[in-house]
């Protein structure tokens, strides 16, 4: 069963569970899939579907960030809610070590010695760790790395 598939069989059993809080997000969801497909003018395979919810979850966390920091604990609330939802769809998270062992091994491959070499490593890192890992977190590893 793909993403899609799934997405809407959770919709379905989010209805008659009564739940409006994760089928509002899981509404949310296809919406902001299907007007992806309509941007790209195709149909998005569960590649695709996963930069989608990727990039909810990166708003998500964003949101509830800037709500705590703003003294609005009930919408960051809200926020983190939405975002143990969406983190159901992303494959299991890669450990910080996990991560730190592909960003050294891709610097190793592109002979990456200093800060201006960070475009190119964090095309490739990325692309190996699509939807398992965050992007600030990569982002790091590869400055502290490359900083040496």
């Amino acid at each position: 069963m793909n993403l899609k598939e799934q997405l809407m069989q959770d919709m379905k059993e989010a209805m008659k569970a009564k739940q409006s809080d994760r089928l509002g997000t899981i509404r949310q969801l296809r919406s902001a899939i299907k007007n992806k497909e309509i941007e790209a003018r195709q149909e998005l395979d569960d590649n695709g579907i996963l930069g989608v919810i990727s990039t909810a979850v990166k708003q998500r966390r964003e949101a509830a960030q800037m709500y705590s920091d703003n003294g609005r604990p009930e919408l960051a609330a809200k926020e983190d809610a939405e975002l143990a939802v969406l983190q159901q769809y992303l494959p299991a998270q890669l450990s910080e070590a996990e991560v730190r062992d592909i960003v050294a091994a891709v610097i190793a491959e592109t002979g990456a010695t200093s800060m201006k070499d960070m475009g190119k490593v964090m095309p490739q890192v990325m692309a190996k760790t699509k939807g398992s890992a965050d992007g600030k977190i990569v982002n790091q590893l590869v400055r502290e790395l490359l900083a040496g």
